[in-house]
C-alpha cells in the first residue's frame, strides 16, 4: 500500500480490533493500543486469558465481536495469521493490519481476495505519527 491509501484507511476507521492485545503495559501491542485509543478509535480487545484492557471487554475471537470492525491489528506470531485472516474476513472487516515483524503472504492473499485492504510488517503506531497529522 501506499501512502495516501493508508492515510485513507486509518482516517475512515472507526474500530480496531487488536488480536494478541496484552493487558501488560510494556508490551508493544498495549503501547499502541493506548496510542490509539488515544487518537479516538475504539479499540476492541481480542485475548481469550484476559477479561478486559485498556477499559475495554476482551473477546477469546474475532467472531465474538458484536460491532463492525473497520480494522484488524494483528500481534500474532505469523503462523496464526491465516486463521485471523480467515475470521477477518468472515466479520466482515475492511482490512487486516499486521504488524512490525509479522509476514503471511498465504493469510495476506486470502485477505485480499476476499476484498480485505492488507497492510504487512508495518506498525500501525508508526505509519499513523507519520502520516496522520
Amino acid at each position: 500500500m501506499n501512502d495516501q491509501e493508508i492515510v485513507a484507511l486509518l482516517s475512515s476507521a472507526k474500530t480496531i480490533a487488536v488480536v494478541g492485545l496484552s493487558d501488560n503495559p510494556d508490551r508493544s501491542s498495549f503501547g499502541i493500543a493506548r496510542f490509539l485509543q488515544n487518537k479516538g478509535y475504539r479499540i476492541i480487545p481480542v485475548n481469550p486469558v484476559v477479561e478486559s484492557v485498556l477499559g475495554e471487554k476482551s473477546y477469546a475471537s474475532l467472531a465474538d465481536i458484536p460491532e463492525k470492525v473497520d480494522i484488524v491489528d494483528v500481534f500474532r506470531r505469523s503462523e496464526f495469521v491465516p486463521e485471523i485472516a480467515g475470521q477477518a474476513i468472515a466479520i466482515g472487516a475492511k482490512a487486516l493490519w499486521m504488524q512490525l515483524g509479522i509476514v503471511n503472504e498465504e493469510a495476506a492473499q486470502k485477505a485480499r481476495d476476499a476484498g480485505l485492504i492488507v497492510v504487512m510488517d508495518h506498525c500501525i503506531g508508526v505509519e499513523h505519527r507519520r502520516l496522520i497529522r
